[in-house]
């Protein structure tokens, strides 16, 4: 199990190497430079498919709440971005998020859901301002609707992930370790 891990985060290290191949608007339009921005680097996918695979594992109500926080408050973190406002350290709560969330899904956390959505707008908000100072030439509105639909297909891979391997059983949780080391493995990389 420990050689699975290992693996897994090495997978994940190497994987932040494409993270500057983000679609050109254009060549590809706005919306799928919207789409393909959260596809691209390895932080993004983590605490996405994260955020879905905790949701099933608090399970009811939080299977659609938590989610729709973070795309929600992720949408607030963009337009932030747009209007000017200054959000500091960005990038090192971006990963911060992959660690905290990938340790939620560890050690089986269960919060109250609206606790829950608070934990993860939080991140969200870094993550959308993020996607916000990465606009470039795209169209705000079409490269927004790219990103959050592309963010929500990333949090139902992860709660259809964590459905399948059982909720709060070995598995995701092996699968919230690995996404946390691999957190730790892009902060240092």
């Amino acid at each position: 199990m420990l050689r699975l891990i290992l693996l897994t985060a090495a997978a994940l290290g190497t994987a932040t190497a494409p993270a500057f191949a983000h679609l050109d608007p254009a060549a590809h339009g706005s919306f799928m430079a919207g789409v393909s921005h959260p596809l691209f680097g390895a932080d993004h996918i983590l605490a996405m498919v994260a955020v879905g695979l905790w949701a099933a594992l608090i399970g009811g109500r939080a299977r659609w709440l938590v989610p729709s926080a973070f795309v929600g408050t992720m949408l607030v973190g963009f337009a932030l971005a747009l209007s000017g406002v200054s959000l500091p350290m960005v990038e090192p709560a971006i990963l911060a998020s992959v660690v905290a969330l990938g340790l939620l899904v560890a050690l089986a956390v269960r919060l109250p859901v609206a606790l829950s959505a608070v934990v993860v707008g939080l991140f969200a908000l870094f993550h959308g301002y993020a996607h916000g100072g990465e606009l470039g030439g795209a169209g705000a509105a079409s490269f927004a609707i790219g990103f959050a639909l592309s963010t929500a297909v990333l949090h139902g891979a992860g709660l259809l992930l964590g459905r399948a391997l059982g909720g709060a059983g070995l598995l995701p949780r092996l699968l919230g370790g690995a996404t946390a080391l691999g957190g730790l493995v892009l902060m240092v990389g």
